[in-house]
């Protein structure tokens, strides 16, 4: 994404899984030793590969911090890959938990930290689970798949505050020191003046997964989770809110609507779109253009740019800020994967509440409005979905079926493949 100083995470977990679990870290910022008497206890909920990366994430920043890191239970809809899982980190298989309410019994064990990486549509009610259970959490991103688990992300966030806790999310570029920094000489010093507009990518080629299964059991659903919207949010949500994110970042929080549109042209399987364009009004005459497409053989770009009075910014060449936000004794990680772990670690260390909640669920939401818009054909405002359940009332309350409450009680129902939303009809 502009090519950053980080791997990209598909690159981030290859590297993890091909040379183990501890990786050379060089030319990092180290803390003194004299953390080693720290030990910090994680659960990983969610063993597919971004869950083991976040986990081999985690180890390395206890080595980057002098912390002594330690995996102590897993958990997997699969308990086949919690076991995995709980093989290359040496945990005991007794603490390697199975099942759709596996992340329950993960969360009474003695875990102080939950790296949470499971299909987007269970992040809301794991997180909350979590953060009643007292644990510090890393979520991955979206945190969400509909307007709902969006507020429920950010109430678990409010009530993480209140309790202490830390909360950290995916959302990589926040955790890049090139983009802190430029972020804050443009959009806090306001180097580059008055924002004007910007667009915002992430168009890549067909992803490998998506084949169809004809699925028949809510097992079927949860191996295949990035083809369905219900599971996934689609790849305007589950993928492209890292520049969403940014979008929202840099433009000082959430747009005030979107216009967007989409389409299926290549894809054989689950009931996602293949290509989207957003137009995203900031208010105040700033409108970003965020585009995402998943087809082969195209013009390809992930990446940001915004174009102010004075000049413009990829989001991570910063100009010079002023005065720099990163604490002066928060190591460098070699990647923003890395990073994200080192932030959870150092501020838990530190005592320091923190919460991310907010900001990922925002984003989350806004890329979640940009599909409700490409699927209807109708403008959709911040206000019908997030604020006042008064306005469209059908916006603001649209949960996507199957929940994750229906995983736990069995009562799922499957969607039909190749049936996506029509314009102007849905």
């Amino acid at each position: 994404m502009n090519k950053p100083t980080r791997l990209s995470r598909r690159d981030f977990v290859r590297t993890a899984f091909g040379t183990g679990v501890a990786l050379s870290t060089p030319k990092i910022l180290r803390a003194s030793a004299k953390g080693k008497d720290k030990t910090f206890k994680v659960g990983l909920i969610g063993c597919g590969g971004r869950g083991r990366g976040a986990a081999v994430g985690s180890l390395e920043a206890g080595k980057i911090l002098g912390f002594d890191v330690r995996v102590v239970a897993t958990a997997d809809y699969f308990k086949e890959r919690a076991l995995r899982a709980g093989k290359q980190f040496n945990v005991p298989s007794k603490r390697c938990f199975g099942g759709a309410t596996c992340y329950q019994a993960l969360l009474e064990t003695d875990v102080e930290i939950v790296l949470m990486a499971t299909a987007p549509l269970f992040r809301p009610l794991h997180l909350e689970a979590a953060v009643k259970a007292g644990k510090h959490a890393f979520i991955e991103k979206p945190v969400a798949v509909d307007p709902p688990g969006c507020r429920r992300v950010m109430a678990a966030g409010k009530e993480a505050e209140k309790k202490g806790l830390v909360i950290t999310a995916g959302t990589e570029m926040r955790h890049d020191f090139n983009h802190i920094k430029t972020h804050q000489a443009v959009a806090v010093e306001k180097a580059l003046g008055k924002l004007y507009a910007g667009r915002v990518s992430f168009c890549i080629g067909h992803m490998f997964w998506s084949k169809p299964i004809e699925p028949k059991t809510g097992d079927d659903l949860v191996r295949s989770w990035q083809n369905w919207i219900a599971l996934s949010g689609d790849h305007l949500v589950e993928q492209h809110v890292h520049n969403v994110d940014v979008a929202n970042w840099f433009c000082g929080g959430p747009p005030v609507s979107a216009v967007g549109f989409g389409g299926r042209a290549r894809r054989n399987a689950g009931d996602m779109y293949d290509f989207f364009s957003v137009d995203y009004d900031y208010g105040d005459g700033v409108h970003i253009h965020s585009m995402c497409r998943q087809v082969n053989g195209c013009w390809n770009w992930v990446g940001h740019d915004f174009v102010y009075e004075k000049g413009r910014t990829n989001g991570n060449d910063h100009p010079k800020p002023r005065q720099s936000p990163i604490p002066a004794d928060l190591p460098q990680a070699p990647s923003s994967h890395y990073q994200e772990q080192v932030d959870t670690l150092y501020h838990v260390s530190k005592g320091r509440p923190l919460n991310q909640a907010q900001a990922v669920a925002e984003s989350t939401a806004t890329a979640i409005m940009g599909r409700m818009s490409a699927y209807t054909g109708q403008q959709v405002t911040w206000k019908e979905i997030m604020v006042d359940p008064s306005i469209r009332p059908k916006h603001y309350n649209l949960t996507m079926k199957p929940t994750a409450e229906d995983f736990d009680k069995g009562t799922v129902e499957i969607p039909k493949e190749n049936i996506v939303p029509i314009p102007g009809q849905a």
